[in-house]
């Protein structure tokens, strides 16, 4: 398997990183931060990148309270001069896009294009913020009383926790912190242990603009394990919005913390996500977009398709081309041009894998292509024709897995796409225009994602983000997701001589 370990401290050195970095940031670095060393390895290689000297709970104090500060100076900045600032630091992105999405892979390990794509990502979300910064819009309604105007406005929040996870290391912070900056709140990012030192080099890139103006603690980064950190974090009250992508076990467990001290939360978790293929379905961008869908970053993403629902009439043809696809998936250094699909991000991910393909076979599924275990964290793509009644189809198994399940007519279809416990994204690819507006109606897909011939991989960031029942119900990005990261405030004003009350109430004395 061809490495280009030479390239590595190149790339290393063009974004700061060196061989021992400090985990914890207010706009100026911690020199000495309390907390252990972590090793950042390439999955690819097994080889050492650099070390993350992580914070220990005095530093998170630290950086906390100076958050604070900063928020009451910050808040008071007008929205559309917080938009350029973002727009600076989209440009800085632009800069570095190369290097940046040349570290996350070599950090987390999906393919190189897609690790540029993560940085286009964050680029233009930013690009969307500074939009945003002049439409952060409020309503007017007519008040009931004469001489009264009633309206609504919107207040930052104050300072947004964001614990983000190994598979986006760098967008689903971008997502969450582009937006909470224009709308004036300051940002505590925990990434994900397995990924500090893209952290480490978006947080510098980001101190660069903020520095020219002078502003310290706007964008704050803390690398530090769950306990007592990521803990510490979901606890604190001065963090009124917690949004955590992840696991939708760790999911409930923030999602009832935070719930104690009555905060607010955007969740990102779980995703099994399905397409249904009918017959009169055109095969060749079923091929294409189930292809990119379920093996895409390896498998590792929460939009990854796991589930293929195809119509009998179609099935042999699309199941016959997948299984050609998938013999010709190349699989190897995620570096290298002609890779389609690099390894999975650790060995437990590794052992993970291998369980379900175990549990697959118990249950009566059958392999009909990969499925083994390659060198270091590298698996094969697999293929399973399955049935319906198999329990770990419920399952999420993050890793490049893909069910096959034939069916007869479409209201079967979309029972068993329905029938597990998550909801993130779904698609059909269809001719029919009555079987595509079934599948978006109320009787249809029940994911807060739903497209019609095109995969379930790929949103785009101007359209909400998000999912329903185990997926957390939490919306991030586009449309109006602004509004999670505000507070809302009606207002009346009482402009005439005279105090009515609401109702027809008299009240005199």
């Amino acid at each position: 398997m061809h490495t280009v370990s030479n390239a590595i401290p190149e790339i290393l050195e063009s974004l700061h990183i060196e061989p021992l970095n400090s985990g914890a940031c207010y706009g100026d670095w911690i020199a000495s931060p309390s907390g252990a060393e972590l090793e950042s390895i390439n999955p690819a290689t097994g080889e050492p990148l650099a070390k993350v000297r992580m914070a220990g709970p005095e530093d998170y104090e630290y950086v906390v309270a100076r958050a604070g500060e900063a928020f009451l100076n910050w808040r008071m900045m007008p929205a559309p001069k917080r938009g350029e600032i973002v727009r600076e630091i989209a440009n800085e992105l632009r800069a570095h896009k190369a290097r940046l999405g040349a570290l996350v892979t070599l950090e987390m390990g999906k393919i190189l294009p897609e690790g540029l794509g993560e940085v286009q990502e964050m680029i233009d979300i930013a690009d969307f913020a500074v939009g945003l910064s002049r439409q952060l819009y409020g309503l007017t309604m007519h008040s009931e009383r004469p001489g009264h105007r009633m309206y609504e406005q919107w207040h930052p929040l104050g300072i947004v926790g964001i614990i983000s996870a190994f598979n986006f290391p760098v967008a689903v912070w971008a997502w969450n912190a582009m937006i909470a900056a224009v709308c004036g709140d300051c940002v505590l990012w925990r990434p994900s242990s397995e990924t500090p030192l893209t952290a480490v080099a978006v947080q510098k890139i980001c101190n660069r603009v903020l520095d020219r103006h002078g502003l310290k603690g706007v964008l704050n980064l803390v690398i530090g394990p769950s306990r007592p950190i990521g803990e510490t974090l979901v606890r604190d009250p001065r963090i009124p919005l917690i949004s955590f992508t992840g696991s939708t076990q760790v999911g409930r467990h923030v999602s009832e913390v935070v719930a104690q001290r009555l905060g607010h939360t955007i969740l990102e978790l779980g995703g099994n996500n399905g397409i249904i293929v009918m017959d009169d379905a055109n095969p060749d961008l079923v091929l294409r977009a189930v292809l990119f869908g379920a093996v895409g970053t390896a498998g590792q993403r929460c939009t990854t398709t796991r589930r293929l629902f195809l119509q009998r009439g179609i099935a042999p043809k699309i199941t016959e081309a997948l299984v050609k696809a998938y013999r010709q998936v190349r699989i190897g250094d995620p570096m290298e041009e002609t890779t389609l699909m690099g390894p999975l991000v650790n060995r437990r991910a590794v052992d993970d894998m291998m369980d379900g393909i175990n549990r697959i076979r118990e249950q009566g599924g059958e392999i009909l292509l990969g499925g083994e275990r390659m060198m270091g964290c590298f698996v094969q793509p697999t293929l399973v024709r399955a049935r319906p009644e198999m329990s770990i189809l419920k399952e999420e198994i993050f890793a490049p897995i893909l069910y096959l399940i034939e069916f007869d007519d479409l209201d079967q279809a979309i029972h068993w796409h329905n029938d597990v416990p998550q909801g993130l994204s779904s698609a059909m690819f269809t001719s029919s225009l009555i079987a595509a507006e079934t599948f978006l109606s109320h009787r249809g897909s029940d994911c807060g994602i739903a497209n019609i011939n095109i995969g379930t991989s790929g949103a785009e960031i101007g359209g909400a983000f998000g999912g329903e029942k185990d997926t957390g119900g939490g919306r991030e990005s586009g449309s109006d997701a602004w509004k999670a990261y505000m507070r809302r405030q009606t207002n009346t004003i009482n402009w005439s001589t005279q105090l009515p009350l609401a109702q027809g109430i008299q009240f005199q004395v």
